[in-house]
């Protein structure tokens, strides 16, 4: 009596700022089998110590999610931020090669899950906008692009980063009676559970609020905005305006047809809301980009998996 052999899995990560997810499937059909989550592993916001322990425990968790032993796999696919340059894809692919990933590893940006998952041809223009923000765009040829992306203190407009922190600073004018009234000043308060707005201080410059828990306070800036708080609608309209310039540059550079353009977005902030979504796909009207399909991308790890299953198929 044979045994029956097992199927042939792949992996695919999606990893960022914020958070990792790891995905065990079956390479055949694409059928997951565990998931696995972590902290963030982008190096160059949280070390290349920090990021390697956190994709080993998403990886980790997928397989016993899976109750599977922890084995090589046929393929794997690594969509990460903060591995565009040369160094960062022989950190993470040295890692791989040591804990003996898989047999063929692939490693990217994060840009690229979105237009495997995200695009009906595979190009287009990507966005993401969580807690730090980029575009990218890929031709029908395979050339990239890509505009912004430069971290939380040289850039990420439009990001949950800069939508909290702004919101914050309008909060501390407004306590001060030196900037316009705005419902953000309570709305923080009963973030923190105080009562003082001299509270965000300590807040702040110790550790409570970190750069994740100011990004952290965008939804209620975006509430606030949609429920008609002027000072919030004018600065989550500046970022938005700031967002959608960065991505018409980069579809200027790329030369991509405007009209009929797919999208793919990611990032909780603009795949988490229709408000900030709709305001952003106006302000690249305003630029003369009119997207065809706008795919929101809640699991980019699905995009990993898709190039995964292909690279195993190849081989």
């Amino acid at each position: 009596m044979t045994t029956p052999s097992l199927p042939a899995l792949v992996i695919g990560i999606d990893g960022g700022a914020t958070h990792t997810a790891a995905l065990l499937a079956d390479a055949a059909t694409g059928t997951v089998l565990g998931r696995g989550e972590s902290g963030p592993s982008n190096i160059q916001a949280v070390g290349v110590e920090a990021a390697l322990k956190e994709l080993d425990v998403a990886v980790a968790a997928a397989f016993a999610a899976a109750a599977r032993p922890r084995a090589n796999v046929a393929a794997a696919c690594l969509g990460l931020a903060g591995v565009d340059l040369a160094e960062g894809l022989d950190i993470i692919g040295g890692w791989a090669q040591r804990v003996g990933l898989a047999d063929h590893v692939s490693v990217a940006n994060d840009a690229t899950l979105l237009f495997a998952a995200g695009t009906p041809e595979g190009w287009g223009l990507a966005v993401i906008a969580g807690t730090g923000s980029i575009a990218f765009t890929l031709d029908r040829d395979g050339n990239d692009g890509r505009a912004g992306g430069w971290g939380y203190l040289l850039g990420d407009e439009g990001s949950a980063w800069l939508v909290g922190l702004n919101g914050l600073r309008a909060a501390c004018r407004a306590a001060d009676r030196a900037g316009p009234p705005t419902r953000l000043v309570d709305d923080f308060l009963k973030r923190l559970g105080t009562t003082d707005p001299r509270d965000f201080i300590p807040a702040t410059y110790r550790g409570v609020w970190d750069r994740s828990a100011i990004a952290g306070l965008a939804p209620l800036v975006l509430e606030a905005a949609e429920a008609g708080d002027d000072v919030a609608h004018k600065l989550v309209v500046r970022e938005v305006t700031e967002l959608a310039r960065t991505a018409a540059t980069a579809v200027d550079a790329a030369k991509l047809p405007k009209l009929g353009l797919p999208v793919a977005v990611a990032g909780g902030l603009i795949a988490g809301s229709p408000f900030y979504r709709g305001l952003f796909v106006e302000a690249l009207r305003g630029h003369g980009i009119h997207p065809g399909a706008v795919t929101v991308v809640d699991d980019p790890a699905v995009g990993a998996v898709v190039l995964a299953r292909k690279a195993a198929a190849s081989r």
